[in-house]
Protein backbone atom coordinates (compact mmCIF):
# COMPACT_ATOMS: atom_id res chain seq x y z
CA UNK A 1 0.00 0.00 0.00
CA UNK A 2 1.15 3.54 -0.76
CA UNK A 3 2.16 4.98 2.33
CA UNK A 4 0.11 7.90 1.96
CA UNK A 5 -2.92 6.34 2.11
CA UNK A 6 -2.14 3.87 4.77
CA UNK A 7 -5.43 5.40 6.91
CA UNK A 8 -3.92 3.12 9.97
CA UNK A 9 -0.99 5.65 10.54
CA UNK A 10 -2.24 8.87 7.94
CA UNK A 11 -5.29 9.31 10.47
CA UNK A 12 -3.08 9.30 13.91
CA UNK A 13 -0.21 11.41 12.39
CA UNK A 14 -3.28 13.79 11.17
CA UNK A 15 -4.99 14.05 14.56
CA UNK A 16 -1.10 14.53 16.35
CA UNK A 17 -0.22 17.43 14.16
CA UNK A 18 -3.95 19.39 14.36
CA UNK A 19 -2.98 19.05 18.63
CA UNK A 20 0.60 20.20 18.16
CA UNK A 21 -0.77 23.07 16.21
CA UNK A 22 -3.11 24.25 18.37
CA UNK A 23 -0.66 24.04 21.04
CA UNK A 24 1.88 26.26 18.91
CA UNK A 25 -1.13 28.55 18.70
CA UNK A 26 -1.51 28.56 22.24
CA UNK A 27 1.73 29.47 22.74
CA UNK A 28 0.79 33.03 21.00
CA UNK A 29 -0.60 36.04 22.40
CA UNK A 30 -3.24 37.94 20.43
CA UNK A 31 -0.76 40.46 19.49
CA UNK A 32 1.24 38.08 18.42
CA UNK A 33 -0.68 36.58 16.02
CA UNK A 34 -0.45 40.34 13.67
CA UNK A 35 3.18 39.47 13.45
CA UNK A 36 4.77 38.25 10.88
CA UNK A 37 4.90 34.39 10.50
CA UNK A 38 7.43 32.54 8.79
CA UNK A 39 5.95 32.83 5.59
CA UNK A 40 6.90 35.84 3.46
CA UNK A 41 4.15 38.15 3.01
CA UNK A 42 1.91 36.53 5.88
CA UNK A 43 1.25 37.18 9.49
CA UNK A 44 0.77 34.33 11.79
CA UNK A 45 -3.32 35.43 11.57
CA UNK A 46 -3.23 34.74 7.68
CA UNK A 47 -1.14 31.38 8.78
CA UNK A 48 -4.13 30.22 11.19
CA UNK A 49 -6.85 31.78 8.84
CA UNK A 50 -5.49 29.45 5.38
CA UNK A 51 -5.31 26.54 8.36
CA UNK A 52 -9.46 26.61 9.06
CA UNK A 53 -9.94 27.50 4.90
CA UNK A 54 -7.63 24.34 3.76
CA UNK A 55 -9.64 22.64 6.67
CA UNK A 56 -13.40 23.45 5.01
CA UNK A 57 -11.86 22.09 1.35
CA UNK A 58 -10.63 19.05 2.64
CA UNK A 59 -13.96 18.79 4.10
CA UNK A 60 -15.71 19.47 0.54
CA UNK A 61 -13.37 16.71 -0.37
CA UNK A 62 -14.09 14.51 2.31
CA UNK A 63 -18.21 15.45 1.28
CA UNK A 64 -17.58 14.55 -2.35
CA UNK A 65 -15.80 11.01 -1.73
CA UNK A 66 -19.32 10.34 0.27
CA UNK A 67 -21.61 11.62 -1.78
CA UNK A 68 -19.73 11.12 -5.52
CA UNK A 69 -21.08 14.59 -5.95
CA UNK A 70 -17.86 16.91 -7.30
CA UNK A 71 -17.20 19.40 -4.92
CA UNK A 72 -13.66 21.09 -5.59
CA UNK A 73 -11.74 22.24 -2.65
CA UNK A 74 -11.63 25.88 -3.85
CA UNK A 75 -13.74 27.69 -7.29
CA UNK A 76 -10.18 29.06 -7.92
CA UNK A 77 -6.84 30.62 -6.53
CA UNK A 78 -8.55 33.85 -6.18
CA UNK A 79 -11.38 32.46 -3.68
CA UNK A 80 -8.70 30.66 -1.63
CA UNK A 81 -6.50 33.85 -1.24
CA UNK A 82 -9.74 35.74 -0.58
CA UNK A 83 -11.12 33.31 2.38
CA UNK A 84 -7.55 33.49 3.48
CA UNK A 85 -7.55 37.24 3.81
CA UNK A 86 -11.19 37.73 5.18
CA UNK A 87 -10.43 35.09 8.51
CA UNK A 88 -7.01 36.57 9.12
CA UNK A 89 -8.81 40.00 9.60
CA UNK A 90 -11.22 38.21 11.97
CA UNK A 91 -11.02 38.87 15.75
CA UNK A 92 -7.89 36.47 17.80
CA UNK A 93 -11.13 35.18 19.66
CA UNK A 94 -12.93 34.13 16.37
CA UNK A 95 -9.81 33.51 14.37
CA UNK A 96 -8.68 30.72 17.43
CA UNK A 97 -12.66 28.94 17.84
CA UNK A 98 -12.43 28.64 13.58
CA UNK A 99 -9.03 26.52 13.63
CA UNK A 100 -9.93 24.49 16.36
CA UNK A 101 -13.68 24.13 14.81
CA UNK A 102 -12.90 23.31 11.13
CA UNK A 103 -10.66 21.13 12.42
CA UNK A 104 -12.91 19.00 14.30
CA UNK A 105 -15.45 19.18 11.28
CA UNK A 106 -12.96 17.67 9.01
CA UNK A 107 -12.12 15.19 11.55
CA UNK A 108 -16.02 14.33 11.65
CA UNK A 109 -16.44 14.06 7.74
CA UNK A 110 -13.15 11.66 7.27
CA UNK A 111 -14.58 9.29 10.12
CA UNK A 112 -17.79 8.62 8.54
CA UNK A 113 -15.81 7.41 5.32
CA UNK A 114 -15.91 3.67 4.52
CA UNK A 115 -13.69 0.97 2.83
CA UNK A 116 -15.64 2.22 -0.41
CA UNK A 117 -16.03 5.73 -0.19
CA UNK A 118 -12.17 6.16 0.60
CA UNK A 119 -11.31 5.18 -2.98
CA UNK A 120 -13.75 7.47 -4.82
CA UNK A 121 -11.65 9.62 -6.71
CA UNK A 122 -11.39 13.25 -5.85
CA UNK A 123 -8.97 16.13 -7.34
CA UNK A 124 -6.84 18.60 -5.63
CA UNK A 125 -6.59 22.18 -5.88
CA UNK A 126 -3.73 21.77 -7.55
CA UNK A 127 -6.03 19.22 -10.14
CA UNK A 128 -4.12 16.20 -9.69
CA UNK A 129 -6.89 13.10 -9.30
CA UNK A 130 -6.16 11.43 -5.91
CA UNK A 131 -8.35 8.49 -3.95
CA UNK A 132 -9.99 10.53 -1.10
CA UNK A 133 -7.14 8.40 1.08
CA UNK A 134 -5.14 10.51 0.58
CA UNK A 135 -6.62 13.37 2.13
CA UNK A 136 -5.37 12.91 5.53
CA UNK A 137 -1.78 12.92 4.06
CA UNK A 138 -2.81 16.43 2.34
CA UNK A 139 -3.57 17.61 6.09
CA UNK A 140 -0.76 15.79 7.43
CA UNK A 141 1.65 18.25 5.46
CA UNK A 142 -0.27 21.77 6.06
CA UNK A 143 -0.63 21.32 10.27
CA UNK A 144 2.71 19.95 10.52
CA UNK A 145 5.18 22.44 8.26
CA UNK A 146 2.91 25.25 9.17
CA UNK A 147 3.25 24.60 12.97
CA UNK A 148 6.99 25.53 12.26
CA UNK A 149 5.76 28.25 10.45
CA UNK A 150 3.90 30.10 13.26
CA UNK A 151 7.54 30.67 14.84
CA UNK A 152 6.22 30.22 18.30
CA UNK A 153 8.94 27.21 19.03
CA UNK A 154 7.90 24.02 16.56
CA UNK A 155 10.78 22.81 14.78
CA UNK A 156 11.86 20.01 12.18
CA UNK A 157 12.86 17.85 14.35
CA UNK A 158 9.11 17.52 15.38
CA UNK A 159 7.87 15.87 13.04
CA UNK A 160 7.41 11.99 13.16
CA UNK A 161 9.96 10.00 11.53
CA UNK A 162 7.64 7.97 9.14
CA UNK A 163 6.34 11.81 7.97
CA UNK A 164 9.99 12.52 6.95
CA UNK A 165 10.54 9.47 4.78
CA UNK A 166 6.80 10.45 2.99
CA UNK A 167 7.99 13.84 2.76
CA UNK A 168 11.20 13.09 1.19
CA UNK A 169 9.42 10.57 -1.25
CA UNK A 170 6.95 13.30 -2.30
CA UNK A 171 9.17 16.81 -2.11
CA UNK A 172 12.04 15.29 -4.04
CA UNK A 173 10.16 14.03 -7.11
CA UNK A 174 8.63 17.86 -7.81
CA UNK A 175 11.58 19.53 -7.35
CA UNK A 176 13.72 17.27 -9.67
CA UNK A 177 11.24 17.98 -12.22
CA UNK A 178 11.61 22.27 -11.81
CA UNK A 179 14.45 23.30 -14.24
CA UNK A 180 16.56 25.38 -11.42
CA UNK A 181 16.87 22.08 -9.35
CA UNK A 182 20.34 21.27 -8.82
CA UNK A 183 21.55 17.70 -8.90
CA UNK A 184 22.67 16.04 -5.93
CA UNK A 185 22.30 13.49 -4.27
CA UNK A 186 20.70 13.64 -0.49
CA UNK A 187 22.24 10.82 2.22
CA UNK A 188 20.12 11.05 5.51
CA UNK A 189 22.39 10.18 8.36
CA UNK A 190 19.95 8.15 9.90
CA UNK A 191 18.64 6.12 7.17
CA UNK A 192 19.93 3.39 5.13
CA UNK A 193 19.06 4.82 1.50
CA UNK A 194 19.50 7.87 -0.60
CA UNK A 195 17.26 10.02 -2.29
CA UNK A 196 17.98 11.31 -6.29
CA UNK A 197 17.27 15.12 -6.13
CA UNK A 198 17.44 16.51 -9.93
CA UNK A 199 17.07 15.67 -13.66
CA UNK A 200 18.70 11.90 -13.79
CA UNK A 201 20.34 12.88 -16.93
CA UNK A 202 23.24 14.88 -16.01
CA UNK A 203 26.02 14.25 -13.93
CA UNK A 204 25.25 15.17 -10.14
CA UNK A 205 26.90 17.85 -8.59
CA UNK A 206 28.03 16.23 -4.74
CA UNK A 207 26.72 14.27 -1.84
CA UNK A 208 24.33 16.25 1.01
CA UNK A 209 24.56 14.33 4.18
CA UNK A 210 22.41 15.59 6.56
CA UNK A 211 19.63 14.24 9.18
CA UNK A 212 16.27 13.18 7.47
CA UNK A 213 14.61 16.00 9.03
CA UNK A 214 17.15 18.38 8.34
CA UNK A 215 17.20 17.45 4.32
CA UNK A 216 13.00 18.05 4.49
CA UNK A 217 13.60 21.38 6.28
CA UNK A 218 16.02 22.20 3.21
CA UNK A 219 13.70 20.73 0.65
CA UNK A 220 10.63 22.56 2.06
CA UNK A 221 12.22 25.96 2.64
CA UNK A 222 12.26 25.68 6.53
CA UNK A 223 16.06 25.32 6.83
CA UNK A 224 19.08 27.50 5.31
CA UNK A 225 20.79 25.62 3.46
CA UNK A 226 23.97 27.14 5.09
CA UNK A 227 23.35 25.07 7.96
CA UNK A 228 23.52 22.02 6.08
CA UNK A 229 27.36 22.65 5.43
CA UNK A 230 29.44 24.79 3.06
CA UNK A 231 28.60 25.26 -0.77
CA UNK A 232 24.82 24.32 -0.41
CA UNK A 233 23.14 24.91 -3.72
CA UNK A 234 19.91 27.15 -3.74
CA UNK A 235 16.33 25.02 -4.44
CA UNK A 236 13.09 26.39 -6.32
CA UNK A 237 10.49 26.64 -4.47
CA UNK A 238 8.31 23.76 -3.85
CA UNK A 239 4.87 24.71 -4.03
Amino acid sequence: MNARHDLAVTMPWMRQGTTHFLAQLDVLSDTDLREPSRLPGWTRAHLVGHLARNADALTRLALWARTRVETPMYADRQQRAAEIERSAQQPATLLRSDAVSTAQLLDRALDVLDEVTWQTTVRSAMGREIPASEIPWMRIREVWLHAIDLDAGARIADLPPGIVDILLDDVVPVLSQKPECPAVILTPTDRGHDWRLGPHDVEYAGVIRAPAADLVGWLTGRIAGSTLGDHIPQLPAWL
